[in-house]
């Protein structure tokens, strides 16, 4: 069983209107909104982190969908699930921390409830006006595809430090890379307002190689991309868009790392090799939340 196994059900459940991209777009309410969880043992270890940071982190990865579909990020709704050894220094910690990752966006509620294990749950809200929002089905032959030029150092980063975390290692600059991600705000607004054309923008929670074969197959097209080490790896929260060519004129501070091309038998190429369908998409080696043996 994997995620994109179950969103294929849910679509055929419910309709796919809004399902699709990390945000619903709700045109007629000039909003997008996106929710995501954050589940102990699963998505984070509190060994590994600090109340501030799990706050961060839990803000940040939602706040991250909100500028991948180029809006700007507005408002939060935080639901926790807390067992009983949780005091109340661990809370104030957790939400100072969810604070300083806003970008600009207020907490105006939530809930709280006794578990087992920690369950965190944020909804967040993005304004779409003065901006044209992203689809990651809009990437059309011709358009280039790029990362903000600071970002090309994180690619891969996260990863590195999840790996320190797990090993017991005490390189703090990728540790801090993985548990408290520095977002794209001006790489999204720069392209939200300036762009007319519709665009494909995605962030790297899933990797970056995730992110171009979701673009890629959602708009029936195929991208070639440079190889670079840690593309593979997730939890970057840095931004990817598939832009028109003539649109960089416009903007700066962007680096091109692939182009889209007319649908050939592969859905990406990533330096020499090629990705095909979704059979090949498994040799991605990405995260599924459901693990085991999908056979």
């Amino acid at each position: 069983m994997k995620e994109l196994d179950l969103i294929k059900v849910i679509k055929k459940q419910i309709g796919d209107e809004y399902i699709g991209d990390d945000c619903a777009y709700l045109k007629d309410l000039g909003i997008v909104i996106s929710q995501d969880s954050l589940v102990e043992d699963i998505h984070f270890k509190r060994e590994w982190c600090t109340p501030y940071q799990l706050g961060y982190k839990s803000v940040a990865v939602n706040i991250s969908d909100i500028l991948a579909s180029g809006a700007e990020p507005a408002y939060l709704t935080i639901a926790l699930s807390l067992p009983k050894d949780i005091t109340e220094d661990f809370v104030a910690e957790f939400y100072r921390g969810a604070k300083q990752a806003l970008c600009g966006a207020k907490i105006v509620g939530g809930d709280i409830t006794g578990a087992d294990k920690i369950f965190i749950s944020v909804a967040a809200i993005g304004k779409t006006k003065g901006r044209k929002i992203s689809s990651r089905s809009a990437a059309k032959p011709g358009y280039k595809v790029i990362v903000a030029s600071k970002s090309l150092e994180k690619i891969g980063k996260s990863s590195k430090g999840l790996r320190e975390l797990i090993q017991g290692g005490s390189n703090m600059d990728l540790i801090r890379a993985h548990l408290e991600p520095e977002l794209d705000v001006e790489f999204s607004r720069n392209i939200s307002e300036q762009i007319n054309d519709g665009y494909a923008m995605m962030d790297t929670s899933d990797g970056l190689a995730d992110a171009l074969f979701k673009i890629a197959e959602e708009s029936n097209v195929s991208i070639n991309s440079e190889y670079m080490e840690g593309i593979f790896g997730a939890e970057d929260y840095i931004l990817v868009a598939a832009v028109p060519e003539n649109f960089l004129k416009q903007i700066k501070d962007y680096l091109i790392i692939g182009e889209v091309i007319e649908k050939q038998d592969y859905v990406i190429k990533i330096g020499d090799k090629k990705y095909k369908k979704y059979k090949n998409y498994d040799e991605l080696n990405l995260f599924n939340h459901f693990g085991g043996d999908d056979e």
